[in-house]
């Protein structure tokens, strides 16, 4: 039985600094949909890649790793309706259609609306995204401008046919009204991001930020072997200022590759863009100067951490490379 991998897509690069509010693996679920009569209309919030499984069929006909209707045989179109993980403002949408390629919809369209209450019924719903032609198997990407918040988003397709994988990129937006909460302040749910990296050959760096522990070594930031002087950086910007009262730093999966230390420098600054932020960092003030790593442990800090008033962003060094699997800022939102 062979399987077809999706060919790796080179993201726009302000799109990859964004947070997949429609990911799966943070809270965003399927609420209804008109049809899913070939493929669970659930499967296109999944983040990995879609496969194709060339021998693969169920009840219903040939199994597809993504969102797909009945031929319709009627006036109408299908659509779904998707509860975001998070509130955020939308900036980007990605329509893929990859391994449908006689199957996908001629064209599709996408409304948002605010209902933090849960009740869609009476919210307002917006048009982000005019009806816009698709092609097969392929990822179509569409800029948005909007500066509303959003909690859900409504696909519609025409007339009919499949989605592979739909994301909604955008920036989280939380509550800060609770000072008193401490929570993970760095979690991709709670609005952290990546902002620059020296390597990332073997993982991304935006896997530190994933909700629960890695899954394998794939499931992490991991960098080539350093054959030169220095050593593995990355910056990430927290989702609200904070005050950090305890840090985790997990090497789970990493036995052989697992860095000899790790260090943390932090900063508050307001209004800085991103490219201004990574020659500045090299000077920022130690978060936690640099402690040995063990392999496969999780590393908690308290003691250790160098207090700041409130910090920002950090950077985050490997020295000199390896992996790493999650980190963790706990705080209180200041």
């Amino acid at each position: 039985m062979a399987t077809l991998f999706a060919p790796i897509f080179d993201f726009p690069h302000h799109i990859q600094q964004l947070t997949n509010l429609a990911d799966a693996r943070i809270g965003a679920e399927i609420l209804e949909c008109s049809d899913e009569f070939f493929a669970e209309a659930k499967r296109m919030l999944q983040f990995d890649a879609p496969v194709f499984v060339e021998d693969k069929f169920d009840e219903h006909g040939k199994w597809m790793d993504g969102w797909e209707t009945r031929r319709k045989r009627f006036a109408g179109y299908d659509w779904a309706i998707i509860k975001l993980a998070v509130a955020g403002q939308i900036q980007a949408l990605d329509i893929d259609t990859t391994f449908f390629s006689g199957n996908y919809p001629s064209s599709a369209s996408v409304e948002a609306c605010y209902a933090p209450d849960g009740n869609i019924e009476a919210a307002e719903w917006i048009s982000i995204l005019e009806n816009n032609v698709l092609g097969p198997s392929q990822h179509h990407i569409f800029s948005i401008s909007t500066s509303q918040t959003f909690t859900h988003v409504r696909l519609n397709i025409y007339p009919d046919g499949g989605v592979a994988r739909f994301k909604v990129y955008g920036s989280v937006k939380i509550d800060l009204h609770d000072h008193d909460q401490i929570l993970d302040v760095l979690a991709l749910e709670n609005g952290g991001r990546v902002i620059a990296y020296s390597d990332a050959h073997f993982g991304h760096p935006r896997n530190l930020i994933n909700p629960g522990r890695g899954i394998n070594m794939g499931d992490g930031w991991e960098t080539k072997r350093r054959r030169a002087p220095g050593f593995d950086w990355c910056i990430l910007a927290l989702g609200a200022n904070a005050r950090i009262e305890k840090i985790d730093i997990d090497t789970a999966h990493f036995k052989g590759n697992y860095p000899a230390e790790v260090s943390i420098q932090a900063i508050y600054i307001e209004d800085a863009t991103d490219l201004q932020l990574i020659p500045q960092s090299m000077f920022w003030p130690f978060l936690l100067e640099a402690q040995p790593m063990q392999m496969d442990h999780i590393h908690h800090y308290i003691d250790e951490i160098l207090q700041h008033e409130k910090i920002s962003h950090i950077r985050v060094n490997m020295i000199p490379d390896g992996g790493i699997s999650r980190i963790r800022l706990w705080g209180k939102m200041v």
